[in-house]
């Protein structure tokens, strides 16, 4: 019975897959699937919480609010971000993976395809529903490509070569990024709402129940203590 009250709690740590990789640049065409389906439903549960108008994550807030000052798009804007993110990475001396490159390319693409194809729901019940969807893909998603093991995503890696160089705790220095990057996105135009509030409280939990699911179906108990996962703004 106590193992099975376990299983229906969240993970707390990145469990050790059968398709995790050894390398962050070498990997198994079936660990790339797994990696870009991660990402993919990712962007897909931040392009749910778009539509329903009633809050975005925190870095979609800003992707979304450049969007709204520049001629581009939602998907873009969250490229650009991404890139200038890794450009902040150089004097934290921080390594990326193809996990790191495929993050930033396919949680755009994902995120700009939703929005387009993706209905925009009008009750209130609909768009309510939409967010928890979206934080469920999002958690699903991250399961499948943290436990790939091929680089943090661009958001994970800065946070964390935030901590190792100045040595804050990797909770503060996430509640500053998040709130510094809420603040300046909901100031250009980002929505900003009851989806942001609950994106907030449990997107944490469903990543952990995420990688709960990656580990049952990768067929292994094993977990590895990363401080810097599970992040939860890829």
């Amino acid at each position: 019975m106590r193992e099975r009250l376990r299983l229906l709690q969240p993970a707390h740590t990145v469990p050790v897959t059968r398709w995790r990789a050894t390398s962050r640049w070498r990997t198994s065409p079936g660990t790339f699937v797994i990696l870009a389906v991660g990402l993919w439903l990712f962007g897909t549960g931040e392009a749910m919480l778009v539509n329903s108008g009633l809050g975005n994550g925190p870095w979609t807030v800003l992707a979304q609010g450049v969007s709204t000052r520049l001629p581009i798009g939602i998907g873009l804007a969250t490229f650009l971000i991404s890139l200038a993110v890794l450009v902040l990475w150089i004097p934290l001396r921080e390594r990326p993976g193809l996990g790191t490159i495929a993050n930033a390319v396919l949680i755009a693409a994902a995120l700009q395809v939703g929005v387009i194809v993706l209905p925009a729901p009008d009750p209130a019940l609909l768009r309510l529903l939409f967010v928890l969807g979206g934080i469920a893909l999002i958690g699903v998603g991250s399961g499948l490509y943290l436990t790939t093991n091929l680089g943090p995503g661009p958001r994970d890696g800065w946070m964390t070569g935030i901590h190792v160089r100045t040595g804050w705790p990797v909770s503060a220095v996430r509640l500053g990024i998040e709130v510094s990057v809420l603040v300046l996105g909901w100031l250009l135009g980002g929505t900003v709402g009851i989806g942001t509030v609950l994106f907030a409280l449990l997107v944490g939990p469903f990543v952990g129940y995420g990688l709960r699911a990656a580990g049952a179906i990768g067929g292994t108990t094993r977990s590895v203590d990363d401080e810097s996962s599970p992040e939860t703004e890829a």
